[in-house]
């Protein structure tokens, strides 16, 4: 299986049962809330996202390779475990850099709309959207 298979297959479960193994150990990782480096970092933020967050749901509407850059673009979707479980939806894409080894050493996230915009989510989502 080559690795846009994996990722497609890790997206199509995430959080759960990710593919560690094709991340390089000091894997670099940065999104408009975290920014750190390490495979054990990125395994404990994915476990955060799964305990935390409810019927998490991650659609790829495009992922591709070009040479030694892969670019996935998706929505996020969970509920946060407030009283009201607002349905919470983030829009982004994601360029992932690929070593010579065939391992992923970055992992940058980018939102299509604002830390605040989805603070407001929160508050202003309707119900089971």
């Amino acid at each position: 299986m080559n690795i846009l298979e994996i990722l497609k297959d890790d997206y199509q479960r995430f959080p759960d049962n990710q593919t560690y193994s094709i991340y390089a150990d000091d894997v670099y990782f940065k999104d408009p809330m975290n920014e750190f480096r390490g495979i054990e970092r990125y395994k404990q933020m994915i476990q955060f996202i799964s305990t935390w967050f409810l019927n998490i749901k991650m659609d790829v509407h495009d992922i591709r390779r070009e040479e030694d850059t892969i670019t996935t673009q998706w929505t996020l979707n969970w509920n946060t475990p407030l009283p009201w479980k607002p349905r919470i939806s983030i829009p982004g894409w994601s360029k992932l850099g690929i070593n010579s080894h065939g391992l992923i050493v970055s992992h940058v996230d980018y939102w299509k709309c604002s830390r605040f915009d989805v603070v407001k989510q929160h508050f202003f989502a309707s119900k089971g959207s």
